[in-house]
């Protein structure tokens, strides 16, 4: 088993509480093409945000071991909600690196302001764990952090994925375009007018469901605010841990992905991972936790 994980064409171990961690399974498929993934959603579970921290980390722990047994080198928890209520614990059971998505997103916000107010917007779980805050202030205490939860943007970015169906190719161009209804914008105004009369010049965008609704969030915050994804924030994490750790998939190894979802629509999660990843995904199954 040791020798297996410390191979280096062992597989990158990704999961979510469902969809939202597929915008981050891309941006590490991206940045490191050759590199075998194997992703679980639990849409069985689905959403983390309202529920409890500790049920929340008991997920994490079962699902870890999971991903464990299948012998990868690193794992990923691909989910705000899951980082904040299961990250410690996790470095502190699972024999192999275990990156979250909170402190890659914070580092990215810390680098970009520059009057030093940041926003940060994700599910009710995480703004109340204040995990972001406390990762912020932890790298520059000089930093004031406003945050809002934004629970209603994981549904609009999931309508908005299944509304816009047509060639994979259009998506991003349509999905664009779903977004910007004005039942959606009515919504946003909502969550992120208080953050706009903060004057911050910094949006983390604290839920891996929201890099889909970019321009939706955008549009409301104004060009002068940069908003920082934690989805390729944390796929620079994964590839310099593996690089240090000499643990970088050769360069003539393909890059196979392997999605598993707890829910039992596998043809839904198929189709969404394909807008996601802007390609047809072959190898998604049903996987059964107890």
């Amino acid at each position: 088993m040791q020798n297996n994980m410390s191979h280096s064409a062992a597989p990158i171990g990704i999961f979510d509480s469902g969809y939202g961690g597929l915008t981050v399974a891309r941006a590490i498929a991206e940045k490191l093409p050759h590199e075998n993934i194997i992703y679980v959603g639990d849409s069985a579970r689905c959403p983390y945000g309202p529920r409890d921290l500790r049920e929340v980390d008991g997920f994490v722990q079962q699902i870890g071991s999971w991903l464990v047994d299948q012998g990868v080198k690193l794992l990923v928890i691909a989910c705000n909600t899951a980082t904040a209520a299961g990250l410690v614990h996790a470095q502190q059971t699972f024999p192999v690196p275990v990156v979250g998505v909170v402190e890659p997103g914070a580092r990215g916000a810390v680098r970009a302001t520059l009057n030093r107010r940041v926003g940060v917007i994700a599910t009710k779980g995480t703004i109340e764990s204040g995990a972001y805050s406390a990762a912020i202030r932890n790298l520059d205490a000089g930093i004031t952090v406003f945050s809002t939860p934004a629970p209603r943007f994981v549904e609009i970015a999931e309508l908005g994925i299944r509304m816009a169906d047509g060639p994979l190719e259009s998506f991003m161009s349509e999905a664009s375009k779903v977004y910007i209804r004005p039942e959606f914008q009515k919504i946003a105004i909502e969550y992120l007018e208080p953050l706009r009369r903060c004057d911050v010049d910094t949006l983390v965008l604290g839920c891996t469901h929201y890099p889909l609704l970019k321009s939706l969030i955008g549009g409301v915050m104004g060009r002068k605010v940069t908003l920082i994804s934690s989805a390729s924030e944390t796929a620079l994490d994964v590839a310099e841990t593996l690089a240090r750790r000499g643990q970088l998939a050769p360069d003539d190894n393909e890059g196979l992905w392997r999605f598993f979802t707890t829910g039992d629509d596998v043809e839904a999660f198929q189709r969404f991972g394909g807008r996601v990843f802007k390609t047809h995904l072959e190898n998604v199954s049903h996987l059964d936790l107890p």
